[in-house]
This record gives structure tokens, C-alpha cells and sequence, in this order.
């Protein structure tokens, strides 16, 4: 895993101006805090769940993580597969209308910034009556999906239950398991599953980018450090569960012509031309025939051409946003980046719209009407998630921004390797691997896909700036 530590001893390294800038909030209301203080004595089994305590269901997390919002267990049946999905019930805890439900609405999703979160419920829920911890019975909102041997699901329940979470897993340590070939026994089924679907999606037309991922983490001392998190088997595998279940969401509520999707507008053909011609300039081969899912699913990311065709990828992707209905089917329902109907309910700790799109779910799948308040929120939920997503990424740019600029602020002259990306006008956006850093570079000859030398030009911490030029030669 490529590293930088800040050496600088300082202590003022915090992210304290950026959660000024954005105005973020520092603490819950008090009559928020005390309707989620209430919430938490509720009888869990009350409302005659189903006991799914025997489930012996785990968690895959972040090291570390408190808010838990999903614990699964695949088995196989027959030739085929069952998988459990529970999800933290949090409609449960959060009354529709009330203080903590007025809040958590403007709050719209919990921001992660290196030094602390900014949660979207407090964290008497999130990190805990509402969590699904290990070993503590919880609230849940269970999916079963039974699939045949090819992945695709034959037929899916969803309801609320009580669940018992047996064990808290990290992606590594589970990645590791398989490696040494004893993998815990609720997920031994996962590798062959979650490969199934990753084909699934790949004949779909579902893209996936594998871009470095960088990712901010104390060191211990009091500063921070600069990572690339290697993206293991298992966070694709994981997450392919998590992506059946919100298509498994979507499909319930288009057929009931009620809810919120996740939707993403086809790329046009301009934008896949592009993208060939890219393909052809960095000496990728794409064959006749070959849609761009299965040429991106095929490169290997370790390689500079690939990750520079990632990024111009990142074309196919435009105009994510949310699109709520009810009575009428939008012209718009799926996703492009996944190629099918798609919707969020398996994070709603986390995420507003979660919570939103489970409870219709749940409605429709018992044969009930879907309340009136739940019809009265779902045409403010788009507005509110897009704030939201705006709000997350310019944070954690911001956040990335700040590290960067602190790492290299001593290493000003200094001449680094690195992969051009995306050449724009007279300078290309390039990646660092050590320390890995992702700025623009001035400069002339700056062919995407290509490794080069670069100069720092400027790490300036109080602008969050970080400038390099090409080095001839």
C-alpha cells in the first residue's frame, strides 16, 4: 500500500476550516437528540417480526467502522444460491414528521472527514441501537433472494425481522481468508456469487472504473498519511450484493409505479466514439463488437494506458441523479453505469433516500398503500439527495486537497514519476504514485496513458493547491 507520512510534528493539522467553509454541523438539535434518546428503548421485536436470529449473518466493513448498515450470509442450495441480506431498520427509530426526521432530511447523508464524521443520525442510533453489531439483536429489514446457478435471482422476499449479527469483518481480513483458503463459513459462497454477478453484469453492460482510490488515515502520531486502499475481490463481490438488492428495490416499485430510482441517462454515441478514439491513442485494442463494459472489465489497472482510459471513462458516466414517480413510470428508469433499473436501500444509516425507498418496498411487497407521508416525501427526496452528493464531494476534494498540499509542502522542486490521465489544453491531469497524489501538470507533450517526470511547482496549504510541470527530457 503506497504511503506518505507528514513529518512536520505539527499539531494544527485538522480539518477544522473545512468544516467551517462548508458549514457543517457540529452537533444534533436537542429535541432530535431527544426523540433518537427515546427511540432507543423500543421493543426491537414488537410489530410481530420475523425472528431471524439464527441466521448466522456477518459483516464486511471498513477496520474499524461503528455504522453498521448490512450483515449478510450466502449459502448454497442445490446448484443455485440463497442470500440473506439484513439492512439496519431505521424507520424504525425515526418518526415521519418529527424533529429527528426534520434534521436528518436537511442533513441528507453522513460526511466522512478524516478527523470525525458528520452523521446523519446521531450516533446513539447510528453507532448503536441501530447498528447491526455483532452479537447485539437488532432490527432489520431482511432480503432473501434464491438464485439459480447463474447468479440471477428466481424470487425475492424482503420484510422486517430480528436479526444477530455473528461477526464484524474487515474487507482484508476476509480478502485473506480466501486467499488461505479458509474463508469464514457465512461467506464461503461469496467468491463463486459474487463472480457470477460480476459476469452478469459485465453481459449487461455495467461499467466499471478501477481508479486508485485515495483514501486519508491518521498515522499515529498525530498527522495523517496518504494511502491507495487496494480494492480487493471481496469489495467487488460485496458490493455486488448490495447492487442486486437495490435492482431487486427498483424492479418492486416500477411494477408498483411508486418510489425513487438512482438514475443515469445512456451515454450518447458521441461519448462512446470518444472514448474509442482514446482507446486507439494509447494502444488499447478494441475489438468489433466488444462493448466498452467488457473492453473496461478486461485491462488491467496496475497499467498507466488503462488507468488514463478509466478516467476518460468517467465520460460514460455523467448525470447521476434521482428521480422519484408515483402513479406514472418516468421516461428515465435505469441506471447506465449498471444497465438496469437500480435504487439505494442498503445504507440508510448513512443515506437519506435509503430509509425512503426500503419503507415503500416494504409496503408494496405486504399488499399495503403506501402512507401518505411517505407519497408526500418521495417528490423532495431528488432535491435533497442532489444537495447532499454536491455538499460529499466538494468535502472530501476539499479534505484531499488539504492532505496533499500538507504532504508535499517541503517538497517544493522535487521530481516525482508519474501517469498522465487526461491531457486538457496546454497541461494534463496525472497521478503520483509516491505519495499518491492526483494534480494538474503544466506543460507541453503530455500524451494520456504515458509515464513521465514532473516537478513540484507549488503545495500551498492555506489555497489547498498543488501544481506540477512536465520535465523535459
Amino acid at each position: 500500500m503506497a504511503s506518505m507520512v507528514i513529518r512536520t510534528g505539527r499539531v494544527d493539522l485538522d480539518f477544522g476550516g473545512i468544516r467551517s467553509e462548508f458549514g457543517l454541523p457540529v452537533e444534533f438539535p436537542p429535541a432530535a437528540l431527544a426523540e433518537a434518546q427515546q427511540a432507543v428503548g423500543r421493543d426491537v421485536a414488537a410489530g410481530g417480526r420475523e425472528d431471524a436470529t439464527s441466521l448466522p449473518l456477518v459483516t464486511i466493513d471498513p477496520p474499524g467502522a461503528k455504522d453498521l448498515d448490512q450483515a449478510l450470509f450466502v449459502e448454497r442450495v442445490g446448484r443455485g444460491f440463497r442470500v440473506h441480506y439484513a439492512i439496519a431498520d431505521v424507520g424504525v427509530f425515526v418518526v415521519p414528521g418529527g424533529a429527528l426526521d426534520t434534521e436528518v432530511r436537511k442533513r441528507g447523508q453522513t460526511l466522512y472527514l478524516p478527523d470525525g464524521n458528520v452523521p446523519l443520525h446521531p450516533t446513539v442510533l447510528s453507532e448503536g441501537a441501530a447498528s447491526l453489531l455483532p452479537d447485539q439483536t437488532r432490527p432489520a429489514v431482511l432480503w432473501t433472494f434464491d438464485c439459480g446457478a447463474d447468479g440471477e435471482p428466481r424470487d425475492v422476499r424482503v420484510r422486517r425481522a430480528v436479526v444477530r449479527s455473528t461477526a464484524q469483518f474487515d474487507y482484508e481480513s476476509v480478502q485473506a481468508s480466501f486467499d488461505a483458503g479458509n474463508p469464514h463459513p457465512s461467506v464461503e459462497a461469496l467468491s463463486e456469487f459474487g463472480r457470477l454477478r460480476r459476469e452478469r453484469a459485465t453481459e449487461r453492460g455495467a461499467v466499471e472504473l478501477r481508479l486508485p482510490e485515495q483514501e486519508i488515515v491518521p498515522n499515529g502520531d498525530g498527522d495523517w498519511k496518504l494511502v491507495v486502499r487496494p480494492r480487493v475481490d471481496v469489495d467487488s463481490w460485496n458490493a455486488e450484493i448490495s447492487l442486486l438488492t437495490g435492482m431487486a428495490a427498483a424492479r418492486i416499485m416500477l411494477d408498483a409505479e411508486v418510489g425513487v430510482l438512482r438514475t443515469l441517462p445512456d451515454a450518447d454515441d458521441g461519448a462512446v466514439d470518444v472514448l474509442k478514439r482514446s482507446a486507439h491513442a494509447l494502444g488499447v485494442p478494441w475489438p468489433d463488437g466488444v462493448t466498452p463494459a467488457r473492453l473496461l472489465a478486461g485491462l488491467d489497472p496496475a497499467r498507466p494506458e488503462s488507468l488514463a482510459l478509466f478516467v476518460d471513462a468517467t465520460r460514460l458516466l455523467r448525470g447521476a441523479g434521482y428521480t422519484a414517480f408515483d402513479g406514472t413510470i418516468p421516461p428515465v428508469t435505469t441506471h447506465a453505469g449498471l444497465a438496469a433499473p437500480y435504487t439505494h436501500v442498503t445504507a440508510p444509516l448513512r443515506r437519506l433516500v435509503d430509509r425512503f425507498a426500503t419503507e415503500v418496498c416494504l409496503a408494496v411487497t405486504a399488499g399495503r398503500d403506501v402512507p401518505d407521508w411517505l407519497r408526500q416525501a418521495l417528490p423532495l427526496l431528488p432535491g435533497l439527495m442532489g444537495g447532499s452528493d454536491t455538499l460529499a464531494s466538494k468535502v472530501d476534494r476539499a479534505c484531499l486537497d488539504q492532505v496533499e498540499a500538507w504532504v508535499l509542502a517541503d517538497r517544493v522542486g522535487q521530481e516525482f514519476g508519474a501517469v498522465v490521465l487526461r491531457a486538457e489544453g496546454n497541461g494534463a491531469d496525472v497521478f503520483v504514485a509516491q505519495p499518491p497524489v492526483m494534480g494538474r501538470c503544466s506543460g507541453a507533450d503530455l500524451p494520456e496513458g504515458e509515464r513521465v517526470r514532473v516537478r513540484l511547482t507549488e503545495a500551498d496549504p492555506e489555497r489547498r493547491k498543488v501544481a506540477f510541470v512536465k520535465v523535459d527530457g
